[in-house]
């Protein structure tokens, strides 16, 4: 059984279809568009695009936040309690993510990666080593906020397969324009972070995970 850092009350599903809607549903729409478009060339990430990243998740997290606080929640409680042990288990996570994909990704070795849409991404991404680390920042609190410590944590009682699957699954929507090789890598990261955080009850590591997840994708 999870052992949750706190006490939480447990969400509804139309609270929670809201919160995902508010956090997530724009960047949802945007990566199926790419889906439906043919994963177009020219996606690659820019200074000014992850601005523009930033701005929107500190809006939405915040207006987010705000419902979840007219409804009663306790969200004073509800953001990661930053600690050294927890960044250290962090940094374990992160490498243990890294080798269950590693495994994973063996079993699709004949794949052409040059020829993913998540190749094609980075080539054209051009960003500087200040914004690459903000945007890790931000986005690591922000995503694993809402999609482990709200989705996740507020469905517990539901049982793993219906809280880990919602939590995997949002998260997996909005990672579509990656490509097959992408979205699944992030699949596989959503697993074994989603796991970690039912068998242990921490989210500061999961958050330290993702950080670096991202510092390795765009450093």
């Amino acid at each position: 059984m999870p052992t949750p850092e706190r006490r939480f009350p447990s969400a509804t599903p139309l609270e929670a279809l809201a919160v995902v809607a508010i956090c997530f549903g724009w960047f949802i729409f945007v990566s199926l568009t790419a889906v439906a478009a043919g994963f177009p060339r020219g996606a690659g990430f820019s200074d000014s695009a992850f601005v523009e990243i930033i701005a929107m998740e500190l809006v939405l997290g915040g207006a987010a936040l705000s419902l979840l606080r007219a409804r009663g929640y306790p969200v004073a409680q509800l953001l990661p309690t930053p600690s050294v042990r927890g960044g250290l288990i962090g940094i374990g996570l992160f490498v243990v993510a890294l080798l269950v994909w590693g495994l994973v990704a063996g079993l699709f070795s004949g794949s052409d990666f040059a020829r993913q849409p998540i190749a094609d991404i980075m080539a054209d991404t051009q960003v500087s080593t200040p914004w690459v680390v903000t945007l890790s920042i931000v986005n690591g609190l922000y995503e694993e906020t809402f999609l482990v410590g709200y989705l996740l944590r507020g469905f517990r009682a539901s049982g793993p397969a219906l809280a880990i699957g919602i939590s995997v699954l949002v998260r997996l929507l909005y990672h579509l324009y990656q490509g097959p090789i992408g979205a699944l890598s992030v699949l596989v990261f959503g697993v074994v972070v989603s796991l970690f955080y039912w068998r242990t009850g921490r989210l500061w590591p999961i958050v330290v995970a993702h950080v670096l997840a991202d510092l390795l994708a765009f450093g």
